[in-house]
């Protein structure tokens, strides 16, 4: 496949990248060593020729540093660049006025392109993070705000972030890279176990993203994901899911065409009916995108 539209792939929404330049905005988390592939800067124009040869024709921008400036950069490219139509974004959550910088990153170039707002929870040391009542007064305004919350966590995190979105059904959560399952290891039947749990909860969705660089072996095969991609399906359904390339950070472990053809042999078994929502239904509405 190299651009070619099969079956419930017309116009795909790449629910889940990046962009950074790092002398604007240092990239702390990438490991020059371990991770060389990615220790580059990473701009719209490098993306536009992968999502185009993959048949991409929307994005979702997503942060990935704790920066209200990074934040009002993003949505300065989705502004200027036709590919992108959504950026989720960062605030503190744990501010008394998060509803005031939602409106500040609203009223900069490019702010009615803000959908989401994210944290890196998977980097917090606090076991309680998200049950804390500053933590989940901060999310309480982002739903209030009408943006969706996107879920950073680990495996052991899912049950904790299961118990957010049950007590929060106002607001609408998407859970990033199927809560990093723990890929051919004892530990995939509580991820499987917590999955589910959040699952339940009707105002959650979930992203096909980030799992390439979870398995535990640098040769990978969609044999090797199909376990999780269809607990997801089985747990969420496909109207709850969407695709996400999690470029740059995906080049660890495949190249952006690479996972897309991986995704569609893995979805090859379901009918377009299934799969046009994971392709990008699910993202337009959840994400309230504008048409493409």
């Amino acid at each position: 496949m190299t651009g070619e539209q099969a079956p419930g792939r017309a116009g795909i929404v790449d629910a889940h990248h990046h962009l950074w330049v790092r002398a604007r905005h240092p990239q702390p988390w990438i490991d020059p060593v371990t991770m060389a592939a990615i220790d580059a800067d990473f701009e719209p124009a490098d993306l536009a020729p992968l999502a185009r040869a993959a048949g991409v024709s929307a994005t979702v921008v997503v942060q990935s540093i704790a920066s209200e400036a990074e934040t009002v950069d993003l949505l300065t490219v989705a502004a200027e660049d036709t590919l992108v139509r959504g950026v989720v974004g960062w605030v503190d959550l744990t501010a008394a006025d998060v509803a005031n910088r939602i409106g500040r990153l609203r009223a900069a170039r490019g702010g009615e392109r803000l959908v989401g707002i994210r944290h890196l929870v998977q980097g917090e040391t606090d076991p309680a993070y998200l049950d804390r009542s500053d933590v989940r007064r901060g999310i309480a305004a982002v739903g209030a705000a009408g943006l969706v919350f996107d879920l950073l966590v680990r495996q052991h995190q899912l049950a904790m972030a299961a118990r957010l979105a049950h007590d929060l059904p106002e607001v609408s959560f998407v859970l990033d890279h199927l809560g990093k399952p723990a890929l051919g290891r004892p530990e995939m039947a509580e991820w499987s176990r917590d999955l589910r749990a959040l699952a339940e909860s009707p105002n959650t969705t979930a992203k096909l993203s980030g799992l390439v660089t979870e398995v535990p072996r640098s040769h990978w095969t969609p044999g090797d994901l199909r376990p999780v991609v269809e607990e997801a399906l089985d747990a969420f359904g496909p109207d709850r899911l969407m695709f996400g390339s999690d470029w740059p950070v995906c080049l660890l472990a495949s190249s952006y065409l690479r996972w897309v053809e991986a995704l569609a042999e893995l979805l090859g078994d379901h009918d377009g009916a299934d799969r046009a929502p994971v392709w990008g239904d699910t993202a337009r509405r959840v994400y309230g995108l504008e048409a493409s």
